[in-house]
């Protein structure tokens, strides 16, 4: 019961093939997002801090645009009351990524008796994703709105507002209902969905070829001033300052 039999890592790739597995496959996204896609013709769009976890034997495959990274476990008969596959959002404190982790360690630690803390974070694990599943599912308008957020955060030329009013749905309620079930409104997700991969590309070395212009295209900003504006109401400094610091603390390590 809750038996972990694997833990791997895919430290960065934008595709994975279709394939299936004998065990319960759970995976957390540290890094990017991407689309699951099953033989059934569903898919399920994730993000940085969300967890997919995949019913034995259902054959899917993982795609993105611009990369993600992972923890992905096999587990041998976890108490799930589920039998489709599902995405689970972490919390704030990352208490999922912690247990991922914690696991990988473990894993991959010679250690004595290592069993006996992976039998304990395999039912951490699933106690968490049944206790966080219940407290975060959407609503289908919520859904459609994140999935529409997802696909499109990184085109400037996406009119957000536009999207949700052309929903059969009244503006205000839908703006309401996200906030409610999302914490926050679609704009402060779109927002933070462009933050998040600015902070990527400003953080990787690749980012260093890219003028700060350049970047805030990439993260669906066509004005760089305004780009730069929101950057800095976000991280407290611009996008120019935060590079230089963060390169900064990489060659002191």
């Amino acid at each position: 019961m809750n038996t972990i039999l694997f833990v791997g890592e895919h430290p960065g790739t934008c595709d994975v093939q279709w394939h299936s597995h004998d065990q319960w496959e759970l995976v957390y996204c540290t890094g990017g997002n991407g689309i699951f896609y099953f033989d059934n013709g569903s898919t399920i769009e994730y993000q940085k801090g969300e967890v997919v976890v995949i019913p034995p034997r259902e054959r899917h495959s993982n795609s993105s645009v611009d990369g993600f990274t992972n923890i992905h476990i096999r587990m041998e008969d976890p108490s799930f009351p589920y039998r489709s596959a599902f995405r689970v959002a972490d919390d704030r404190e990352g208490h999922l990524k912690m247990v991922f982790r914690e696991a990988k360690y473990y894993f991959m630690a010679d250690i004595r008796k290592r069993e006996l803390v992976l039998s304990a974070l395999g039912d951490l694990m699933t106690s968490y994703l049944i206790v966080y599943r219940s407290n975060n599912e959407f609503s289908k308008p919520v859904e459609q709105i994140r999935s529409l957020i997802i696909a499109n955060y990184a085109d400037s030329g996406f009119a957000l507002d536009e999207a949700i009013r052309q929903m059969p749905f009244h503006y205000d309620y839908l703006r309401k209902l996200f906030k409610k079930e999302m914490g926050l409104t679609p704009l402060e997700y779109l927002t933070q969905m462009r933050m998040k991969k600015a902070e990527m590309m400003l953080t990787t070395m690749w980012g260093s070829d890219y003028s700060v212009t350049e970047i805030g295209l990439l993260c669906g900003f066509d004005d760089s001033l305004y780009f730069s504006r929101v950057f800095k109401k976000h991280f407290g400094c611009s996008p120019s300052t935060f590079a230089k610091k963060d390169r900064g603390r990489a060659q002191e390590r």
